[in-house]
């Protein structure tokens, strides 16, 4: 009975702390921008293939066979976390094992994933540590992002140990009390050979042990996931459900802009208008991005894969996508606090654009959209890059001077050359000359 209640205590701690964390998370999504989602069934297709299947991932074919193996297993591993909170509250041991040869390969398979996640997970420690891979680095990519990672990667490491320890000890436990083992476990069978030693009372107490660190570790883990890149855990699957699902090079008119040049096409329809102020164009800063973009920058675990393939930072330009991200989700970690406090009027004389991302980062963008075809969570930095680009034309006509001299030929000959319109078919007249000669 104790048991019981310490556990339902730390279960409404660990609820009570995330719930809280998620209300602030929410209230930031309150303040961006609204985007209607369309064709359902083409969204659960595209999160079946690419969040489940994990098919993006394998462009890097070992290390993504062994993230999508990560992935996998902590769906399998859910389940049996699932049943650890029903006997933590109840009082039961393995409850599950109603469901008979479902829950054998259901519990074998978890048993499997652990050793598998496991080595995984030393793999990537070993390589953050001791290989220098290049798109971990780069100047967004301070010494907290490092110990980020670190510090995420030791948690799945202390989890797929303690599993393993509290399933090993779970046959030796039931064994030596003659009672029948719930379940197969291949690997934790093959472990309990070496504690075959270990008295009966010392097998009780490492599997309490293990069961109770395995339990509060997955408490902790899910409370510091948000304050972490690898919040992305939560967050992925449902990044790729509300992904972008138009063609990667597509770019979306601005409805206010459509709108003003139908009224000069139509001048009849401009009696119908209503005279209201037009609203901001594009984005300066992250309550003006919508709702999409502050996910993609919440799904964001900073791998680099974009910035590897970007051609602008290949060359040794300022942009970085993957910086894009990072910054949009730092502002509205900042601006956050302010907006909650005092609403959507809240100004700390910081944006964006200036304080966080450069206009010469946003120009160096050729929007070849080689990043977000890299994303292996459908992250669209382009969408985010142009929407920034319009806030720079439209509002602080802040253009290039390569571009300023084309918007200026548009307006004054119709073309972004820079001649008149008259003029515009003598290139024709040698060509003309010589097919009548």
């Amino acid at each position: 009975m104790l048991k019981q209640v310490v556990f339902a205590l730390a279960l409404l701690l660990t609820f009570g702390i995330f719930a809280w964390t998620m209300r602030k998370i929410f209230q930031n999504f309150s303040y961006t921008k609204k985007l209607p989602l369309d064709n359902i069934p083409k969204r659960i297709k595209e999160t079946l293939v690419v969040a489940i299947g994990q098919t993006k991932i394998f462009r890097h074919p070992v290390m993504g066979l062994l993230h999508a193996l990560v992935f996998w297993g902590f769906i399998v591993i859910l389940i049996g976390s699932i049943e650890m909170v029903i006997d933590g509250l109840s009082g039961l041991e393995r409850s599950l094992g109603i469901l008979g040869p479902v829950y054998d390969f259901l519990i074998a398979t978890g048993d499997v994933f652990a050793a598998i996640i496991l080595i995984s997970i030393l793999v990537f420690l070993f390589r953050r540590l001791f290989l220098k891979v290049k798109r971990f680095y780069g100047t967004e990519m301070k010494a907290v992002s490092k110990k980020d990672a670190n510090l995420a990667l030791g948690f799945i490491l202390l989890l797929m140990i303690s599993l393993l320890g509290m399933n090993t000890f779970y046959v030796l436990d039931a064994a030596a009390n003659g009672d029948e083992i719930v379940g197969y476990y291949p690997v934790s069978q093959y472990l309990s050979r070496f504690f075959a030693g270990v008295s009966p009372s010392g097998i009780h107490f490492l599997h309490e042990f293990n069961w109770w660190l395995h339990i509060l570790l997955i408490f902790a883990f899910a409370n510091v996931l948000p304050y972490s890149k690898h919040f992305h855990v939560f967050m992925s699957v449902p990044n790729v459900f509300v992904s972008r699902i138009s063609p990667l090079g597509y770019a979306s008119n601005m409805e206010s802009i459509t709108k003003e040049v139908k009224m000069m096409l139509d001048p009849q329809a401009a009696y119908g208008a209503t005279a209201e102020a037009p609203p901001k164009f594009g984005v300066s800063d992250a309550d003006d991005v919508s709702w999409v973009n502050y996910m993609n920058a919440l799904s964001c675990t900073e791998c680099g894969r974009c910035t590897a393939v970007c051609p602008a930072n290949i060359t040794g330009k300022l942009l970085s996508p993957r910086k894009i991200m990072m910054d949009l989700r730092a502002r509205m970690k900042e601006k956050g606090v302010g907006l909650r406090a005092e609403g959507a009027t809240f100004n700390d004389g910081k944006s964006l654009i200036g304080n966080y991302i450069s206009e010469e980062e946003l120009w160096a963008c050729t929007l070849c959209n080689a990043c977000a075809q890299e994303c292996p969570v459908n992250i669209h930095q382009p969408s985010l890059i142009l929407d920034m680009r319009r806030y720079l034309v439209l509002e602080k006509s802040a253009a290039p001077a390569g571009l300023n001299t084309a918007f200026t030929n548009i307006e004054n000959n119709g073309a972004p050359w820079q001649f008149s319109p008259q003029d515009r078919m003598k290139w024709a007249e040698e060509l003309y000359m010589n097919v009548t000669n």
